[in-house]
């Protein structure tokens, strides 16, 4: 589906510690002169060691104001998408020798440890996602039932006795048939967009690279990968789209799912194994 253009890498941390967070990443970066792992970074991210001059890295917080947003190369034209599309963790600036290029790599950062099997990448309303996406509105009422955001009592066409959370929501498996395979193609027809918008955006903080950094509960030590964005998305993408055993959707590696919890109870979110990356 995408172009698998660049490996992954793949590495341990000598040091202890707890999971490695944005701006400790940042930090080593920022010391790329003493660092050998920032160094083993730029050398996987194409980058020849001896014409930089210097290396600058930033956290992306989740929220960015306008006034902020210049920091992070993003013109007022651009703030919208950049912001609402943004999957950067992390932005690093490379300063090329005898030049005035400067690059600019945006990172997405995914902390996992050695037990854990997902990671929320996209959580957001069914409204949201139907104007990013454009599904019609029967589709959007189905996906307000699954989320339970419109209650299952409030379609004439169910046999409430029949569903196994009669006064919560409606599993996928639970939709009538032609729903089911309405819903389906349009996931089958809209794979690449759904996959590029939730792994790496859009817009000035789209991700390039995603960085997951693996805490062993045993050792505490810390692995990590990093994987050029296409091949992530190709790998995380790879595979039918199909009802999983929870009665949600699985868009290959992809599990779509209802939020459940608090807050934001009634958002659709998708999911995914980071882990998955260190086997590539």
């Amino acid at each position: 589906m995408f172009e698998k253009n660049r490996r992954a890498r793949i590495g341990s941390l000598t040091a202890k510690g707890g999971f490695l967070n944005e701006r400790t990443i940042c930090d080593i970066f920022n010391n790329w002169k003493k660092s050998d792992l920032a160094k083993d970074w730029l050398n996987h991210m194409n980058y020849d060691l001896n014409k930089i001059e210097n290396v600058t890295a930033i956290h992306v917080p989740t929220r960015i104001s306008k006034k902020d947003s210049i920091a992070y190369g993003i013109t007022e034209s651009e703030y919208e998408e950049a912001t609402k599309f943004k999957k950067a963790d992390a932005q690093v600036k490379i300063f090329i020798k005898l030049t005035n290029l400067i690059k600019v790599e945006n990172l997405s950062l995914k902390k996992t440890n050695s037990d854990s099997n997902f990671n929320q990448v996209d959580k957001r309303t069914v409204d949201t996602y139907q104007k990013m996406w454009g599904f019609d509105e029967q589709l959007a009422h189905w996906l307000k039932l699954f989320t339970g955001q419109s209650l299952p009592k409030s379609e004439k066409s169910l046999d409430i006795s029949k569903l196994k959370e009669p006064k919560k929501r409606i599993y996928i498996n639970e939709f009538p048939k032609k729903i089911q395979e309405k819903l389906f193609d349009f996931f089958k027809n809209n794979k690449i967009l759904i996959v590029s918008d939730i792994i790496k955006g859009r817009g000035q903080l789209s991700a390039d690279w995603i960085l997951v950094t693996k805490l062993n509960v045993n050792t505490l030590e810390n692995s990590w990968a990093l994987v050029d964005i296409n091949l992530a998305m190709n790998y995380f993408g790879n595979g039918e789209v199909k009802i999983s055993p929870r009665g949600s959707i699985s868009i290959g590696k992809i599990t779509l799912q209802r939020k459940g919890g608090t807050p934001d109870p009634t958002s659709l979110q998708f999911k995914i194994n980071p882990c998955g990356l260190f086997e590539i």
